[in-house]
């Protein structure tokens, strides 16, 4: 009796113990201890050591920015050759691309699906630039007078570029109710480091209006709750832009990769939190291919939609009176603009996931279109490229004007100020904002216009949710799950193949008729010595 009993606790063991590993497996997985602590000394936190408002240099009545400007570089000696180093000065910067070798892009010379290209539109587009009155092409770069110091420093919140100035505030023949000339005097006093609103002013408005380009940087992140963000949440540490875009000697850290190709000058959430912040070796090692954002952000345009689609082709329709027109959705956002076509608008999106590398293609002015939809910008990266994450990307789709004889995106002159200048959305005309756009460019143009579908691709930085909002293991360890376009690599709960798991299957089965086989063996052994 006693070999019966030994032999059938070996059996026991031999089921059981299988399971109670898997147990203590999953649940030394699920356990996570308590992440690390960050201390970060924020912007907000500085105190400033010098009262602009003693300096008579600053206490005179300013005939113009450029004045302010002198007075400013009266005492920050050199800051002004900093300044114009930057992209930020020169919206261009050089850099090389796979198969394109080394070129000059930025917001002065890329296309785009939104507004087709800053350039020619400058009274409309340079309102963003940090200089003043870049009107055309005779703006002088090196003109150090020419930097606006007070859209970047003012704290007063009374400092404003006027629409369609070029980048210039309102004067005493511009002003109108909703631009007032600044009061130089007062702002100049009255001056620091940047806070979130002197970003926003282009972050959060560019396109044409609150978040329609980024999807994750917007007025809400003025003041928002941590479900928003959980690093800009006036419910927590309420930090600025430059906390985290740190800068030498004005230049800022970090990418934008719609008008930047290179893996540098970027920023990285390790930074601040390492490459193991989560106390959880399970966790930690997700690291190695997936970017932090992919799981710490699962939805963007939390507050207010982003643009999503925009269709250029169905611009033009007039009203009976022969004048442009706009109708909205429940919420407010356009949903068709004579000037603009239809969009296609969204809230708390789910991202779109992408291998990237921290490099990216163009399409250039030079290039010619050989696929559609035509990729106006494009993320490096695969599973087999040892620098590259998984990362969450919006994706703007859209339709835009294209030359159909030389195959090439059209720059379209959309501004103007007044009527019968040529501008489209002024005289719906085009045939006409097509040739002025591609003139001023330098570009050819064949008079032959048509539409095609393009993509922007814009990762996604912001918008950080609460640790308890974070991706749950199951969507994206499960079939038809966020991964499920990323076929290049195998990921368990997701993938599977019928030879391997029949295989397996009956692997487990001969397991059991083995244990059973022997099982059975004993018993007969037992009762036959017996």
């Amino acid at each position: 009796m006693k070999k019966f009993s030994n032999s059938a606790t070996a059996i026991l063991v031999s089921l059981l113990l299988p399971i109670a590993v898997l147990y203590i497996t999953v649940k030394v997985a699920a356990f996570k201890g308590e992440p690390e602590k960050v201390e970060v000394k924020l912007k907000s936190e500085h105190i400033s050591s010098v009262d602009h408002s003693q300096f008579e240099i600053l206490q005179q009545d300013f005939a113009t920015p450029h004045d302010v400007t002198a007075a400013c570089l009266s005492c920050h000696t050199g800051r002004d050759e900093e300044v114009m180093a930057t992209a930020h000065w020169k919206w261009e910067r050089e850099v090389e691309i796979p198969g394109k070798g080394k070129v000059s892009i930025g917001k002065k010379n890329l296309l785009n699906n939104f507004c087709t290209g800053a350039n020619g539109n400058n009274g409309s587009c340079m309102r963003c630039h940090i200089g003043l009155g870049w009107k055309d092409k005779t703006f002088d770069f090196s003109d150090n007078l020419n930097i606006d110091c007070l859209v970047c420093h003012d704290q007063t919140d009374t400092y404003f570029k006027q629409k369609g100035q070029a980048g210039l505030p309102a004067t005493e023949e511009t002003a109108n109710a909703a631009y007032q000339v600044p009061d130089y005097p007062y702002v100049a006093q009255n001056v620091g480091l940047p806070k979130k609103n002197n970003c926003g002013i282009c972050h959060f408005y560019g396109g044409g209006g609150n978040n329609v380009k980024h999807g994750d940087l917007e007025e809400a992140l003025l003041s928002c709750s941590k479900h928003v963000d959980v690093h800009m949440t006036n419910e927590g540490p309420d930090m600025a832009c430059i906390d985290c875009h740190t800068t030498e000697r004005h230049n800022i850290k970090g990418k934008l990769y719609s008008v930047s190709s290179m893996n540098e000058n970027r920023i990285d959430c390790d930074q601040c939190h390492t490459a193991t912040p989560h106390n959880d070796a399970v966790l930690d090692q997700h690291f190695e291919k997936l970017a932090c954002q992919t799981c710490h952000i699962p939805e963007y345009a939390k507050a207010n939609a982003t643009k999503m689609y925009w269709d250029w082709s169905s611009a033009g329709m007039l009203d009976d009176a022969g004048h442009g027109y706009s109708e909205d959705d429940a919420d407010g956002n356009h949903n068709y603009l004579s000037i603009k076509g239809n969009f296609v608008w969204d809230d708390n999106v789910k991202p779109e996931y992408y291998w990237f590398n921290g490099t990216a293609d163009h399409f250039l002015t030079t290039d010619t279109i050989s696929e559609i939809p035509v990729k106006i910008n494009e993320l490096f990266g695969e599973y087999r490229d040892s620098t590259a994450k998984i990362w969450p990307v919006k994706v703007h789709r859209g339709k835009q004007i294209y030359d159909v004889d030389h195959n090439t995106l059209i720059n379209l002159k959309l501004w103007a100020a007044e009527k019968g200048e040529g501008a489209y959305w002024k005289d719906f005309d085009w045939d006409t904002a097509s040739r002025l756009g591609m003139e001023y460019n330098d570009r050819p143009y064949s008079g032959n216009y048509d539409f095609v579908a393009s993509e922007a691709y814009w990762p996604i930085n912001h918008m950080v949710s609460p640790k308890e909002e974070t991706l749950t293991c199951t969507e994206c360890h499960s079939r038809e799950g966020r991964l499920d376009n990323l076929k290049d690599f195998y990921l368990p709960g997701r993938d599977y193949s019928k030879p391997v798991d029949y295989a397996g299957v009956g692997l487990i089965i001969l397991t059991l008729v083995g244990i059973f086989a022997h099982f059975l063996g004993r018993v007969v052994a037992f009762f036959k010595n017996k």
